[in-house]
């Protein structure tokens, strides 16, 4: 009886056994293969592929899945400079889009190019609304929620004249490359100081808001933006030198930045420091598209004012410096 027992087991593993057939699949978000010359390529989309093992029937592709990389952020920014005069409340001057000034290619590190139609009235469609052209380039990082000197990741962004930081098409959520997690986030301008968030931000593929505008919003360090009449905040303006600070007297300072550039200027034949230099300068803390030293309208007692009226500047000195809140980078 025991025998036939076992025979009838080893019957129905076989009869079962040959109804059985092994697939070959990869589970991950994509992927396909490929076969040329007797062997057969198995690729897949969405993960970091480690080892591949294969017999002329069976294929084995290993390796780890990858999160989507693409963060969504939205950052909300204001420049001091082109909202000393305010052609419109609670939006930014875009007098350098208008006079043709703004460069298609960024000036930062990444050297980023946009189409020519992003900087239309009305962005690229030329229909949009107006808070939403283009004011200028700004620069956006990524830093290590356990060490904010480390970057991650940085890249050009395009600020609209209410703040919003944007993608490259003048619109859309800026999207930066890195896994989900939390970051510092870090915003630049030329020649504003820059910012950086006081905590670590949750950023995933969806959208995040960051409002560096609002009163509310924590930064890296004291008197990071300066509080406007308004109520809202924007990057302190007046670093012309490229320093990573505003100085009006004393070595260094931004003032001679100013002096020196509107005296070397080739169309500047009187050699007189009332004259106003044109175009895409660093010296042009107003952002109106003229750079002047001295006389109506000059950005030197801008500057000035910036330094006397600084909550650090306690003995009211023309040769306070206001110093950088964000720590340089260390990687």
């Amino acid at each position: 009886m025991r025998t036939l027992l076992i025979i009838l087991i080893v019957l129905s593993c076989i009869k079962f056994s040959n109804a059985q057939t092994i697939e070959r699949f990869s589970i991950d978000s994509g992927g396909d293969s490929a076969t040329a010359g007797g062997i057969e390529l198995l690729y897949t989309i969405g993960e970091v592929n480690i080892q591949e093992r294969s017999t002329p029937t069976v294929s084995v592709s290993e390796g780890f899945v990858v999160p989507d990389g693409r963060l969504q952020l939205e950052p909300k920014l204001f420049l001091q400079g082109p909202l000393l005069a305010p052609a419109a409340p609670g939006l930014m001057n875009d007098d350098l889009r208008t006079l043709g000034y703004i460069p298609l290619q960024s000036p930062y590190a990444d050297q980023a190019l946009v189409a020519a139609s992003v900087l239309n009235t009305g962005g690229t469609s030329g229909t949009g609304l107006p808070q939403d052209d283009i004011v200028d380039w700004v620069w956006a990082e990524l830093r290590t929620a356990s060490d904010n000197t480390k970057r991650i990741n940085g890249r050009s962004g395009l600020l609209q004249r209410d703040g919003d930081v944007v993608d490259l098409d003048g619109i859309s959520p800026l999207v930066m490359q890195a896994s989900p997690t939390s970051y510092y986030v870090v915003l630049a301008h030329r020649n504003h100081m820059d910012a950086m968030s006081g905590s670590p931000i949750g950023l995933t593929n969806a959208p995040v808001s960051i409002d560096f505008t609002n009163i509310g919003f924590g930064e890296w360090g004291p008197n990071a933006q300066v509080l406007l009449g308004t109520g809202d905040k924007a990057l302190w303006g007046g670093d012309t030198n490229l320093a990573n600070q505003i100085r009006f007297s004393g070595a260094n300072n931004g003032t001679n930045a100013i002096k020196d550039f509107v005296l070397a200027d080739p169309a500047n034949g009187f050699n007189s420091v009332t004259f106003g230099s044109q175009g895409y300068l660093n010296i042009d803390i107003n952002m109106n598209g003229i750079g002047r030293f001295s006389g109506a309208g000059n950005d030197s007692n801008i500057l000035k004012d910036n330094v006397l009226a600084h909550p650090a500047n306690g003995f009211n000195s023309v040769t306070y410096t206001i110093q950088a809140t964000v720590p340089p980078v260390n990687n």
